[in-house]
């Protein structure tokens, strides 16, 4: 089997990069390899009634399939340079920035059109963060909310599916080099191509490390993001998410000097747990439509710790403290802060008497034995900083979900085209560990894939 082009990932940036590619010339022959569902399939056992917790699927469909982990998240597109990634040092800043609202753009052609778009521009809730050492990050976002998200992922796969070959539930073993290209080795059959975009997303980091190795592709250390995920009642951070929805906020610590900070804001929304190599960590979703939303915001508070040498693996120091935590509580595990500070176990009856209903379903338990000190108390003083802008986070009964952790690929060495070491092999998305986002792993793929229609200009 050839293809002119073979994408392994059907996350944004491999949704993506098809897009743009059968757009620009509709006679390339173009095949996306995912590992997970088709969207339909995509299902978490979950129902907080009968199955309660993870039960372990060997696919999980929270985090692959096609739309990646991105599918079932709430669908924020953060429009920024601030955060999200480094694409910019590669494109330049406003490249990506026209990259992303190109992204918007195609979003609201496909199903999101009518959905809000928040800006932190001259908000005075910079000032109130400044005032209380903590700083508000500039961005505008476009929320979707998980079920309009949905539907976007739905035309988009209308779109492409009779431009471009899926290949589901077919993971890539191997990647080899060719004369004229690239070779992708699958569990029963062989696919060469002349281009190959790998977007394998986080969830694929060490299937990436071991390319890398196998193809001797320089990589370096990137960093881990280890923390919680706070749950408390809506209409505490409800001055904050109406008028910005999400506030990435970040606080530097006295004690250590570490900075902490907000991450996927979920206001009116659920906590959910997902499985990443057979590791379950904790998440958040919310819903544009009314009918869907809670009376809870859930975000994470994340602490980046990043490694000097010898040490390399910084994924591994992250998945060795979520099962520390799997041991302990069987899955995720939950507290309240009140607990938390007074140096005391949560238990079932302190949890049933909160005055937050818990969404997810989690094993009472005491964070202090899971997380470093170093990085539970950075947690605990966010939590008090963040109660001056939003009297109330440091309420007794505001619960406390770990742990929290966002892998990152340890970073591919890659050129201004995003190609490494070997032309015509791209290394984009959450993958590479260029991007960290929804909006700027989408905007990568475009990126990409511009950069082959070019050099396919010839073919009719």
């Amino acid at each position: 089997m050839k293809y002119d082009v073979i994408i392994v990932g059907a996350g944004p940036g491999g949704i993506f990069s098809a897009y743009e590619l059968v757009k620009g010339n509709e006679k390339l022959r173009v095949a996306v390899f995912e590992a997970g569902h088709c969207l339909e399939k995509r299902h978490c056992p979950i129902d907080g009634e009968k199955v309660k917790s993870c039960v372990g699927c060997s696919s999980c469909s929270i985090m692959s399939g096609f739309g990646g982990a991105g599918a079932f998240s709430d669908g924020k597109y953060n429009i920024t340079n601030d955060f999200g990634g480094t694409l910019y040092e590669y494109v330049g800043k406003k490249e990506a920035i026209d990259l992303m609202k190109y992204v918007d753009g195609i979003n609201m052609e496909y199903g999101g059109e009518g959905t809000k778009m928040y800006s932190t521009a001259g908000t005075h809730f910079k000032k109130l963060c400044l005032q209380n050492k903590l700083n508000l990050l500039d961005a505008s976002v476009r929320h979707l909310g998980t079920d309009v998200n949905f539907i976007v992922l739905q035309n988009l796969y209308g779109a492409l599916k009779d431009k471009v070959e899926f290949y589901f539930d077919t993971p890539v073993e191997r990647i080899e080099l060719t004369e004229d290209g690239y070779r992708v080795i699958c569990r029963e059959q062989e696919y060469d191509c002349t281009k190959c975009i790998v977007s394998v997303g986080r969830s694929g980091s060490k299937w990436m490390e071991r390319v890398c190795r196998e193809l001797e592709i320089p990589t370096r250390s990137n960093r881990v993001d280890i923390g919680v995920r706070v749950e408390l009642p809506a209409v505490i951070f409800s001055h904050l998410t109406d008028e910005l929805y999400e506030s990435k906020i970040v606080y530097r610590t006295e004690k250590f000097e570490d900075n902490v900070r907000t991450f996927c804001m979920n206001p009116y929304g659920i906590v959910v747990s997902e499985n990443t190599n057979g590791i379950v960590t904790v998440n958040g979703h919310s819903y544009e439509g009314a009918d869907k939303r809670t009376e809870n915001t859930n975000f994470a508070l994340l602490v980046a710790k990043h490694f000097s040498e010898p040490f390399k693996d910084s994924n591994g120091y992250g998945e060795s403290i979520a099962r520390l935590s799997n041991m302990l509580g069987g899955g995720v595990m939950v507290q309240r802060f009140g607990d938390l500070v007074r140096g005391r176990r949560s238990n079932a009856k302190r949890i049933q008497k909160s005055m937050v209903t818990p969404t997810l379903s989690a094993t009472p338990g005491d964070l202090s034995l899971v997380l470093p000190k170093r990085i539970l108390d950075g947690i605990i003083e966010m939590i008090y900083a963040l109660d001056k802008i939003a009297p109330g986070t440091a309420n007794d009964d505001t619960l406390l979900y770990g742990v929290e952790v966002k892998f990152y690929n340890m970073e591919v060495e890659l050129d201004e085209n995003l190609e490494c070491r070997y032309k015509g092999m791209y290394i984009i998305g959450d993958g590479s560990g260029v991007t960290h986002s929804l909006s700027h792993a989408s905007a990568s793929g475009v990126y990409v894939a511009r950069k082959i229609l070019d050099l396919f200009q010839g073919i009719q």
